[in-house]
């Protein structure tokens, strides 16, 4: 299943909705998702979102989107 991972890039910092972004990646269940993205980044992770088949057809619209893998 494709996850939309919501984050701010700076842990130190308070977060403010004009800096959250995003990454997609491919995971079993919500709290894996969740665990990739802790063990491997600093960021200070928002939510994490299941994408639907159509939300993910709609992302992968997007010229920009990439799934995340972390090696």
């Amino acid at each position: 299943m494709v996850f939309k991972v919501y984050y701010q890039p700076d842990l130190d910092r308070n977060p403010k909705r004009e800096y959250t972004q995003s990454l997609f990646l491919e995971a079993a269940s919500q709290p894996e998702a969740l665990a990739l993205v802790q063990a491997n980044t600093n960021f200070n992770i928002e939510a994490v979102e299941a994408l639907s088949d159509a939300a993910l057809v709609y992302e992968q619209a997007d010229p920009e989107f990439k799934l995340t893998t972390f090696s």
